[in-house]
């Protein structure tokens, strides 16, 4: 469902330990790890999430799923190998099948409606085009994307697929979605679910990666914990490693990367969480103010009080900052580390990448990378995040290292294909007609 119907987002009553069960873990492929990892979330009967985790990952082009390069003093967690080429689709290939799993039983339908600052749309579209009793409105910021990333959502024609540009920010499109589904009746009017990293399914599908990576790593160096490092905007990637600590998984350090777009970092830093105006970067997944996964955090750092939260939340809603004077929760304080990457310093670390190892990494990834390069621990390995492949940033790649060399047949395709989009101010009322004119009920 997404946000819960008071407004608030969905955790489990309590996070399992399952420490007791690395061991038996470790060496499971990531579609038996998967299984395992979800079974600790769920009530599907056994038999359907078998049936669901492998249908979900068969679309993956590398037998490992998320395999792990050594680069250096770095490894590089790959999670670009699913049908739109970034770490969206280990979560949205399954929320798909999900979903369709979860309709064709109940006879009910869904219409979906996303928020994406590039790539969450394309993997949520991949994930259910085509699909019966789903229909998906994506919202994206008008000319805020990159151009790949704005085709990888506007060529797939599907009748069943709106694609929606807001003549505005990130943050204007997400405002709009948390706003409509405020709006209990026309939410259930319209059957609104989303796919945006609100969706409690999308975290618990991302955990998977953690435990998976770490194993690999450890199996490798021998180390008895590791560092991870995550290039992050809407802090629900760094949350899914949150929650592998919480279970059990022997990590020494959470770094978070953001670009100059730095709200994360800077709450990090001082204990305060302010806005500040929207900067367009080269990476412009990241380019977020507001962080709807920080509230989820922000309710175990002050010891889960959810009356409390909910005051918190309030008040950076009426005044656009908050601030954190103690902190109170289970050792969240402790794990985390944080910065913030410039342009300047993602183009160099992509040139440096390809000089020195002759591996080229997308600016997201490169800032994830500038990032953790500042907190490596010989004792504790650095997994790095590549949460997309470079062709889809390829004028990045260019400005970068001056040649044309970030490329994939996926993408070398897109240029040519009949596209579809409607582009809409940034007004709830004109998003709620839309979406209202053109819902499956």
């Amino acid at each position: 469902m997404g946000m819960a119907d008071d407004g608030g987002l969905l955790l489990p009553e309590e996070i399992p330990d399952v420490s007791g069960f690395l061991d038996e873990w470790r060496s499971l492929s990531y579609v038996e790890l998967a299984k395992k990892v979800m079974r600790c979330y769920t009530d599907l009967h056994e038999g359907t999430l078998s049936l669901l985790v492998e249908q979900s990952y068969s679309t993956f082009r590398h037998p490992e799923i998320t395999p792990v390069a050594q680069v250096g003093d770095l490894n590089i967690l790959e999670l670009f190998h699913g049908p739109t080429l970034a770490f969206k689709d280990v979560a949205l290939q399954f929320l798909g099948n999900l979903f369709e799993h979860l309709l064709s039983g109940s006879g009910d339908r869904l219409n979906i409606l996303a928020a994406t600052s590039g790539d969450t749309g394309s993997a949520a579209i991949h994930g259910v085009r085509g699909k019966d009793r789903i229909s998906i409105f994506v919202m994206h910021p008008h000319n805020r994307t990159s151009r790949i990333q704005e085709l990888q959502m506007t060529t797939v024609l599907d009748e069943n697929v709106h694609n929606i540009a807001i003549q505005g920010t990130f943050d204007d499109c997400q405002a709009i979605m948390k706003t409509i589904f405020r709006d209990l009746e026309f939410k259930a009017a319209h059957s609104l679910g989303t796919v945006n990293s609100i969706n409690w399914a999308r975290i618990v599908a991302q955990v998977v990666y953690y435990f998976y990576s770490a194993f690999r790593v450890m199996e490798r160096t021998g180390a008895s914990k590791v560092r991870f490092s995550v290039p992050t905007g809407n802090f629900g990637d760094i949350f899914a490693g949150y929650l592998a600590y919480r279970m059990g998984l022997p990590i020494g350090k959470l770094i978070l990367a953001t670009n100059e777009n730095d709200i994360l970092a800077r709450f990090f830093d001082t204990g305060e969480y302010s806005l500040s105006d929207v900067r367009a970067t080269i990476s412009p997944s990241m380019d977020i103010q507001v962080a709807s996964n920080f509230e989820r955090y922000l309710y175990y750092l002050i010891g889960e009080d959810p009356g409390r939260l909910s005051e918190m939340m309030s008040e950076f809603v009426e005044n656009g900052r908050l601030e954190i004077d103690q902190f109170s929760g289970k050792d969240v304080a402790g794990i985390f580390a944080a910065g913030s990457g410039d342009t300047a310093g993602t183009l160099d670390t992509i040139r440096r990448l390809l000089a020195e190892h002759e591996y080229l990494v997308d600016p997201h990834t490169a800032v994830g990378v500038q990032v953790g390069s500042r907190h490596l621990d010989p004792a504790e390995p650095m997994i790095c995040l590549a949460t997309a492949h470079p062709a889809k940033f390829s004028k990045a790649i260019l400005d970068a290292t001056g040649g044309d060399l970030a490329h994939h047949p996926i993408i070398d395709g897109l240029a040519d294909l009949p596209s579809r989009c409607n582009v809409l101010p940034g007004s709830v009322d004109e998003v709620r007609k839309y979406l209202g004119s053109l819902a499956i009920g």
